[in-house]
């Protein structure tokens, strides 16, 4: 199948034609269609899959067919990096076309403010924007947005954890329910379904399953004692030539204590999370884009929320919560069919967390031996945690104390 089967207007597949992209992803080839008949759509595809352009395309080609354009389209997306990133693929995608979009987001100075304020008077067509700030938008009285046709929620799951689910509520009801509505995540919990039920009408669905890791991909583990990590961590970013390092952990605390030793180390290190001006995380993503910076410290919004080539390794200090969280992370090496390494520390309390990920690639992943100046680890073979502490069982005849 090719795009032009879809039907689109030329001014789009021109633009699809100069950026060399003939056949839709599996995720576009089965979305296209149901967003152009008007439907509602939940759709589950992780990260790589062509997602922001299953619904970007169809939204071009009907603003491109509408008279009352300004507003016409509201894209949520949980992270100023995803905003901006969704923006520019906008930009490409309708380089050939007098489409107009803007990303409002918080955390920038005040040209920044007011050049979003001026947008959302004169009006727009597309509208990408972070919850929190799109409420400021709205309580200013800055923009109406009566006439809007399409919401698209782009990592809505993401957006959930991240604890927005009354925000997205708030804006929901500054909109006119004759509208097209479209869910787009990675994961589908319960917490997206009663979502979904709440505001979307008869959706249709597309689930993309998850896709297993790159083939390019060396997958590696450690079974680490938290104590041994950063020992670890050090030995490994000095003894191989990695050129571009992710380091993932689960807790921004955790990120900002990672970047302040490795940069003690002497490693060219920087921590990005939330906590960051938007200029500092801005040039912190340029510097490790252009190489010229090595190592980036981050949790997972940056499994899904930035998009940058060359990677040669990532690194798992933390076992992610989630499998296909493994994925997503893991994902960010080994792109366009290069290769890449991706590393995990597994402690004694993740060893449930380790074997959910190997059930669900489909492969067990290759234990490394600890460097010998560090000690020994926690047995492979020890028995699993849970929750609750390990009970004898009572003998017969006897009660318990």
């Amino acid at each position: 199948m090719t795009f032009k089967e879809f039907h689109l207007n030329t001014l789009i597949t021109d633009g699809l034609d100069a950026m060399g992209y003939s056949k839709p992803t599996p995720i576009q080839e089965q979305s296209i269609p149901l967003i152009l008949g008007n439907h509602d759509l939940v759709a589950c595809a992780q990260t790589g899959t062509g997602k922001t352009a299953a619904y970007i395309l169809p939204i071009l080609h009907k603003i491109l067919t509408t008279e009352n354009r300004h507003f016409n389209t509201l894209i949520l997306a949980p992270t100023r990096e995803l905003a901006l990133q969704i923006d520019q693929q906008i930009a490409g995608l309708a380089y050939f076309a007098s489409i107009s979009s803007i990303a409002v987001y918080g955390g920038g100075d005040g040209a920044t403010w007011d050049q979003q304020k001026r947008a959302m008077e004169e009006g727009t067509d597309i509208i990408i924007a972070t919850p929190g700030r799109l409420i400021a938008q709205l309580a200013m009285g800055t923009m109406k947005l009566d006439h809007l046709k399409h919401l698209i929620l782009d990592e809505a799951d993401r957006m959930l954890d991240m604890g927005f689910y009354d925000d997205l509520v708030k804006i929901i009801n500054y909109l006119p329910k004759e509208r097209q509505t479209l869910l787009f995540s990675a994961t589908m919990p319960p917490k997206i379904r009663t979502l979904a039920s709440r505001i979307l009408s008869n959706p249709k669905e597309v689930s993309i399953s998850i896709s297993k890791p790159a083939e390019g991909i060396l997958q590696q583990a450690y079974l680490v004692y938290d104590t041994q990590k950063m020992g670890l961590l050090k030995s490994i970013l000095k003894s191989a030539s990695f050129s571009s390092v992710i380091i993932f952990s689960n807790s921004k605390d955790n990120v900002k204590r990672l970047g302040h030793e490795l940069k003690r180390a002497g490693l060219n290190a920087e921590a990005f999370h939330s906590d960051l001006e938007q200029q500092e995380r801005e040039q912190i993503l340029l510097k490790f884009r252009s190489k010229q910076l090595a190592i980036l410290v981050g949790t997972d919004i940056l499994s899904r929320g930035i998009d940058v080539e060359g990677i040669s390794l990532v690194v798992n200090y933390d076992t992610p919560h989630d499998a296909e969280d493994y994925v997503h992370r893991i994902g960010r090496t080994a792109r366009a069919e290069t290769t890449g390494t991706a590393i995990t520390f597994v402690n004694d309390k993740d060893m449930r967390k380790f074997a959910s990920i190997q059930k669900l690639i489909g492969k067990g992943i290759t234990q490394l031996t600890l460097p010998a100046e560090l000690g020994a680890g926690p047995s492979a073979n020890q028995e699993l945690r849970t929750d609750r502490p390990h009970k004898k069982p009572f003998k017969k005849g006897k009660k318990p104390k």
